[in-house]
């Protein structure tokens, strides 16, 4: 699932970080973290495999420096062999170092428009551990075998030296793509696409969520819906089928921690029909929700927000740990398999760990004391900090809505009820132009209603927007 993203101009920034300081996101790394983090090299050392034969690349954001992952991949007589190489954060913090400790306090890393507030000092996660172009690292590489459909028949993990080939955007990626160049890619783009196909098969569902940006014309600003393109899709499936894998290794172990989301309720999935027909998107009634899911792209503000309401039919998800049995959840109900958090190490405190029980599962062994012990409190930990980035994310949409409409007090937009709170007595609306969520008392209003409202009062401080219903 795409992750949402806000994109805003630089004269938002003292709102962004008073958000931060309302959410006690840290502003800086104490003295003795940084000091750890400089001193940390790589434990392992002695111990990796050489394979710096693979020209591995790294597809992520323009200007990103905290690189997670590198792929590569060949075909085989059996299919295709992917090699995934992930940033080995273990190599340079230890359980109970002063490292260790304040990315438990964090959680994860944290985006806003402004800056990125990381998990792990900079000389980590931008430099020493950090998948960057035209470097040797060290990482936790996968082997992972592929048939001709795409699915897994076999896994390796190891700790490896590696060399990244070359860091792109995914913009570069796809034009490549596109113009036929780079084998690499186009085995990227044929795996993904089988992968996809796969997914459609178990039941799965990769929600394209859109990203919002501010837009600034002649000293005011308006808030878009921004679509991905189809080789985000792709590189998404090899995080994934990583992920499953990884999963499924815990599961027939009997020990790990595993990523887990309740299936959507019949309830849930009634009121996202209402709200297809309030966005006046149509849904046949014998086309399942995954089915659904897949025709829906975020090329207008309504589908893109039919998409940000489908997001919201998940609820409940969280982390599991076991040793022994596995808990009456522990599946992934948007993945439709098991699944464990493992490929972004230097933004999630969670898959450091994780990684460590594999590489004492595929190396015959039983993972150690210790790594139990810290698999207990993961899912509190990443509980809070799942809670806070929410929240987080939730309060930055706010703001830049607010500070879109400032200007734009008594005017009139087109609207759509998309949900009813009768508790809280209050309707939620979705403002159809710009592509903004917000909610009207309640009185009398029904499911796919459509309104216009006048927009009353703007209060970025408190980040609310005050509407009257015209009509």
């Amino acid at each position: 699932m795409k992750q949402r993203r806000i994109v805003a101009p630089r004269v938002f920034e003292s709102g962004f970080q008073a958000i931060r300081d309302e959410l006690d996101i840290p502003r800086a790394f104490p003295q003795e973290v940084l000091a750890a983090a400089e001193a940390a090299v790589d434990r392992f050392a002695d111990v990796r495999t050489d394979r710096r034969d693979l020209p591995l690349v790294a597809i992520d954001p323009p200007g990103a420096m905290d690189l997670d992952q590198a792929f590569h991949a060949v075909r085989t007589e059996q299919g295709y062999r992917v090699f995934y190489a992930i940033a080995d954060v273990a190599a340079f913090v230890a359980s109970g170092d002063p490292i260790d400790t304040e990315a438990r306090q964090r959680g994860m890393t944290y985006y806003s428009p402004d800056l990125r507030t990381p998990l792990h000092p900079p000389v980590l996660s931008e430099d020493k551990a950090s998948l960057l172009a035209g470097t040797d690292k060290p990482s936790l590489l996968w082997t992972i075998d592929l048939d001709t459909d795409g699915l897994p028949i076999d896994s390796s993990l190891e700790r490896a030296l590696v060399r990244i080939d070359e860091a792109i955007s995914y913009e570069v990626a796809q034009n490549r793509i596109d113009a036929g160049e780079s084998e690499q890619l186009q085995l990227l783009k044929e795996i993904g696409t089988l992968r996809q196909a796969e997914e459609v098969r178990r039941g799965g569902i990769s929600l394209n969520l859109p990203s919002q940006e501010v837009e600034e014309h002649d000293g005011s600003y308006t808030l878009r819906f921004d679509s991905s393109i189809p080789v985000e899709g792709w590189n998404a499936q090899i995080s994934l089928l990583t992920g499953i894998v990884a999963g499924r290794m815990m599961r027939d172990a009997k020990v790990g921690v595993l990523r887990t989301l309740p299936s959507p309720r019949k309830q849930d999935l009634r009121r996202l029909r209402r709200q297809a027909k309030a966005l006046g998107i149509q849904w046949p009634d014998d086309l399942s929700y995954a089915e659904m899911i897949r025709t829906v792209e975020p090329d207008s503000p309504k589908r893109s927000a039919f998409l940000l309401q489908a997001a919201r039919s998940f609820r409940g998800a969280g982390y599991v740990w076991f040793d022994g049995e596995l808990p009456q959840l522990s599946e992934h109900g948007a993945i439709a398999s098991h699944y464990s958090h493992v490929t972004a190490p230097l933004r999630r405190l969670v898959d450091r760990f994780g990684n460590e029980v594999l590489l004492a599962l595929y190396a015959g062994t039983e993972p150690s004391e210790q790594t139990l012990a810290d698999l207990e409190e993961l899912p509190s930990l990443m509980g809070r900090a799942r809670s806070r980035e929410s929240s987080f994310e939730r309060a930055m949409v706010d703001y830049a809505e607010t500070m879109v409409l400032k200007s734009r007090i008594g005017e009139r937009f087109e609207a759509a009820v998309v949900s009813l709170h009768e508790k809280r007595k209050l309707a939620y609306i979705q403002i159809l132009d710009p592509a903004i969520e917000s909610s009207v008392n309640i009185n009398g209003r029904s499911l796919g209603e459509s309104l216009t409202v006048k927009l009353v009062a703007v209060d970025s401080t408190a980040r609310s927007l005050d509407w009257e219903v015209v009509s």
